[in-house]
């Protein structure tokens, strides 16, 4: 039986709480969610832009992935919060230009989208993850 490991990376924000950046255990690899925060500063970037939110969540999802020994292609699942339903049309046009790109194998990652309150007002995102690392 594999051990569970705790995943780390400077490439993505520092947890703020007492949580793990991400958790590999044998080829499951599951990222806390993640928002818009730039990692070398920790601090929130891009108020009230919806698009731009988007993108660096999913860098900062990007980063845990590869940390953990896996690439966007082993990403299985994607749960995007949002705190507003009218912000879905631009989330979805940032999301599915991230994910195109960085997809190489033509199969697209499940997603879930859930509307809710998140930790931070300045936030209007957060996403998770889910891979199988098929080494």
């Amino acid at each position: 039986m594999s051990d569970k490991i705790a995943v780390r990376t400077t490439d993505a924000p520092a947890p703020a709480h007492t949580f793990s950046q991400g958790v590999r255990k044998g080829p499951f690899v599951q990222v806390s969610g993640q928002g818009p925060v730039d990692p070398a500063t920790n601090e929130y970037l891009h108020p009230g832009d919806v698009a731009a939110q988007t993108t660096r969540t999913l860098m900062n999802v990007l980063a845990i992935v590869e940390a953990a020994g896996a690439t966007f292609d082993d990403v299985v699942m994607l749960r995007v919060y949002l705190t507003q339903r009218d912000d879905f049309a631009v989330m979805n046009e940032a999301y599915g230009e991230f994910v195109v790109k960085h997809t190489t194998n033509g199969v697209l990652p499940s997603r879930t989208t859930v509307f809710t309150g998140l930790p931070r007002e300045e936030m209007l995102v957060e996403i998770d993850a889910i891979a199988v690392v098929t080494d």
